[in-house]
């Protein structure tokens, strides 16, 4: 075998050979009333299915769709991404507090979240690209993928479930995601706009997008982790000032030439190098005994779930699509610096030249970010939003959740477009997870703040 084709295995987590099965629907849906875990009927509707991308569906994207528990008729869909990239939808839908379920500790019994964004919202889940969850690829070719590759996926993915789905097809439609989404969100949500524009159907009633901790330029955002650590007393003024004044900017930099800089960011990374970056509050993960907000324990508790047959056929899996189902693809996942794998390019280096495009559009945006996030600080998230030179409408003040302050947040506002953006306190990269109730309550307090029209 050669050397390719066991990258190729590497990336997709399942013999070539599997590929060859027949496969007997398309663009399919069931829907669940009940699942392994939890007792008696589900009170939500829960939709699973694939919808075929491609010319000949040679990407089969797995989709968890669940409408919202007040008035799914008129209430907004998000159209969720989770980050990695690489990682599984069902993290989102059942750990990650955004969905409506949540598992216990030794991943069997399932409770119902009570901070769940489907109280407010119909949401969509997905497994993308493929090699991710039970998401899979008919063909050699189809498995490889990349940023640009995935923002396209996602765009076409909405269009094909909305006219599977024209009920809701003009309902207001966010498209949402968290951490490395911040690249592939706002590529999609403006090929939505401009599709629009163009007048190709169907005609979709985008309304604008969602991010939480996003990356969004992959110099900015870890060069923003310097700043980030003096202002959050990690480092002290001498180390700051010191690397302030001789690394030109460059908190990345590797140039050993420069001795001076060089030795502040020794001194800045023997300060830094114990501290966990998603949430700075919080002892570093530990892989043999994870903590709740560790992604190793959500892998842990949520693994064998997904893995168990009797699940996979309530969800109606495609049978043998799929070897061992894994909630995050290594190979995908980024890291900082990482190249190009064999199944994945990471193409775009940054999403805010689409960010400033859809500052001309009838566009809203929400940006939240956890205070205590160092994976992707608040500080580089501040640095792209006022370069969009949007006009301060709503000046930075506090937001209460049962009376105590939940966080802060501000709005910039110019002609048709608007861009909140919050900071939660305490809270990490995955929002969520660490404060899911001010997570909830800064997401629904801005859908509901909405005046629809549409953008079609």
């Amino acid at each position: 075998m050669g050397q390719k084709m066991k990258h190729l295995m590497v990336c997709h987590l399942l013999p070539i050979l599997l590929l060859t099965l027949l496969i007997t629907s398309s663009n399919s849906q069931s829907i669940i009333k009940t699942l392994p875990g939890y007792h008696g009927d589900l009170p939500f509707k829960l939709e699973t299915g694939y919808v075929g991308i491609g010319e000949n569906k040679e990407v089969e994207l797995f989709y968890y769709f669940v409408e919202s528990q007040r008035n799914p008729q008129d209430d907004p869909i998000i159209f969720y991404l989770s980050g990695g990239p690489g990682v599984s939808c069902l993290c989102s839908l059942a750990y990650g507090r955004e969905g409506p379920l949540s598992f216990n500790d030794d991943g069997i019994i399932i409770t119902l979240n009570p901070y769940s964004w489907t109280k407010k919202a119909n949401m969509i889940f997905v497994d993308i690209p493929a090699g991710v969850g039970f998401s899979y690829a008919k063909t050699k070719e189809a498995w490889i993928s990349s940023d640009s590759i995935m923002a396209t996926q996602a765009s076409r993915f909405i269009k094909k479930f909305l006219i599977n789905h024209p009920m809701f097809m003009n309902n207001p439609l966010y498209i949402a995601g968290i951490s490395y989404m911040g690249i592939i969100v706002p590529v999609t949500t403006l090929q939505l706009y401009e599709g629009n524009e163009r007048g190709d159907q169907p005609s979709l009633n985008i309304q604008g997008y969602i991010l939480c901790g996003p990356l969004t330029d992959k110099f900015m955002d870890f060069n923003s982790r310097f700043e980030y650590a003096h202002r959050m007393a990690l480092i002290s003024d001498d180390i700051y000032k010191s690397a302030l004044e001789n690394c030109d900017g460059n908190y990345l930099s590797t140039d050993t030439t420069n001795s001076v800089c060089a030795h502040s960011l020794q001194r800045y990374e023997q300060c830094t190098s114990q501290i966990n970056l998603d949430n700075t509050l919080e002892p570093p993960c530990d892989e043999i005994d994870p903590m709740p907000y560790c992604m190793e324990y959500c892998d842990r508790v949520v693994h064998a779930w997904a893995n168990n047959e009797a699940v996979q056929h309530a969800l109606n899996i495609h049978k043998g699509t799929i070897g061992t189902w894994e909630l995050h693809n290594s190979t995908m996942h980024y890291t900082q610096g990482k190249n190009d794998t064999f199944c994945y390019s990471y193409d775009i280096f940054s999403s805010f030249s689409y960010h400033k495009k859809l500052a001309s559009k009838r566009c809203r945006a929400l940006v939240f970010s956890g205070d205590h996030d160092m994976t992707f600080p608040y500080v580089g998230v501040e640095q792209w939003i006022t370069a969009l030179n949007a006009s301060v409408e709503i000046p930075w003040a506090p937001f209460y959740v049962n009376g105590h302050v939940g966080g802060y947040e501000t709005t910039y506002a110019e002609k048709d477009f608007s861009i909140t953006f919050a900071t939660v306190k305490g809270a990490g990269h995955s929002v969520p997870v660490f404060k899911p109730e001010e997570s909830m309550d800064v997401v629904t307090r801005w859908l509901t703040s909405q005046n629809y029209a549409s953008s079609r």
